[in-house]
């Protein structure tokens, strides 16, 4: 039998800024972003799934609570710090109250995730490119990733694994 594919979207709401960029990206800005998990494998003949569409979301959910309404920042971002002092200020940098949708710890060479404040940090600018980077790093252990595609805006990134 020949291998299959499910596939499974997922939406997030963020704010960010390309830092060094020259052009309207270089400012605080936000999107609506769609991630498409492309997951491969044999047709299980139980259930006719590869990997039920619901199971798949559940999996990538639990890390991508973390970019839902967050704020995604690079670490060298001269506003981090002031963000931070603000969340400070006003008694949410360590979480409030209403934020509830707290992800799975992320902590790696690419991205920390401060689910408690609704903000990521990250070593390379957030482009679609480079948060699929990102999402692949975070999922390639639990699901069998064959492709994965970001859109952000009017922009999108799509690569192939494998």
């Amino acid at each position: 039998m020949t291998s299959k594919v499910s596939i499974t979207k997922i939406g997030i709401e963020y704010a960010h800024r390309f830092l060094g960029y020259e052009g309207e990206a270089q400012y605080l800005h936000g999107h609506h972003g769609e991630l498409t998990i492309e997951v491969e494998g044999e047709v299980n003949q139980k259930d006719g799934f590869v990997t039920p569409c619901n199971g798949i979301k559940r999996i990538a959910w639990d890390y991508m609570k973390n970019f839902d309404h967050a704020l995604i920042m690079q670490e060298e971002d001269p506003l981090l710090p002031e963000v931070l002092k603000v969340y400070e200020k006003q008694g949410i940098k360590n979480g409030a109250p209403t934020n509830i949708t707290i992800g799975l710890p992320i902590d790696n060479e690419l991205a920390k995730a401060y689910p408690e404040c609704r903000l990521v940090v990250v070593k390379k600018v957030a482009t679609c490119e480079n948060l699929i980077e990102v999402f692949y790093s975070l999922l390639k252990d639990k699901l069998n990733i064959k492709k994965m595609t970001f859109t952000s805006g009017m922009n999108a990134a799509s690569f192939t694994f494998k």
